[in-house]
């Protein structure tokens, strides 16, 4: 019994050597941990700093557009005067004229990437591009809900309204 006991605790001792050893890594076995760790790292740090660059080049060209629209809303108001202009002038060069410059600012307005958006009488009033200013009571003829006059023309880039139109409806 005291013979099996001792070849018990050399089998032990044999055992907890072997568990040892195999926990202990060898010195090519530290290098590669470790160029696996320096290659995780470097493919996270890769990664985030292509993530990076992508929202600053995204957040550069949203500044880059926002402040292109605030200075064309800030010149709208002088495309508006020339409208009005050109509905009070009597005379055919003068008329003339004007109608030049409005077209020379719709082609600078066009290269931009704005376009005025298009509502005429009778149509039906889209609260996504307008603003009611006044209601009128629908006449004869007249269906409710309906564009009745433009006052200010409106303005959108392909993706975000810049200026609403400015409209009367009838109810």
């Amino acid at each position: 019994m005291e013979e099996e006991l001792k070849n018990e605790e050399v089998e032990e001792a044999k055992n907890e050597a072997e568990f040892v050893e195999a926990e202990e890594p060898t010195e090519l076995e530290k290098a590669i941990s470790a160029a696996e760790d320096y290659k995780r790292k470097w493919y996270s740090v890769s990664a985030e700093y292509d993530n990076y660059r992508k929202r600053n080049a995204q957040s550069v060209s949203k500044a880059y557009a926002d402040g292109a629209s605030e200075a064309i809303l800030k010149l709208l108001p002088v495309a508006d005067n020339f409208g009005y202009a050109l509905d009070s002038a009597t005379d055919e060069k003068t008329r003339a004229g004007i109608d030049k410059i409005i077209k020379s600012f719709k082609t600078i307005l066009s290269s931009l990437g704005i376009e005025e958006i298009e509502i005429s009488r009778g149509d039906e009033f889209d609260e996504g591009v307008a603003e009611a200013i006044m209601n009128f009571p629908c006449e004869q003829g007249e269906a409710p809900n309906t564009v009745k006059q433009v006052l200010k023309k409106g303005y959108r880039t392909k993706d975000k309204v810049i200026r609403f139109a400015q409209v009367t409806v009838t109810i």
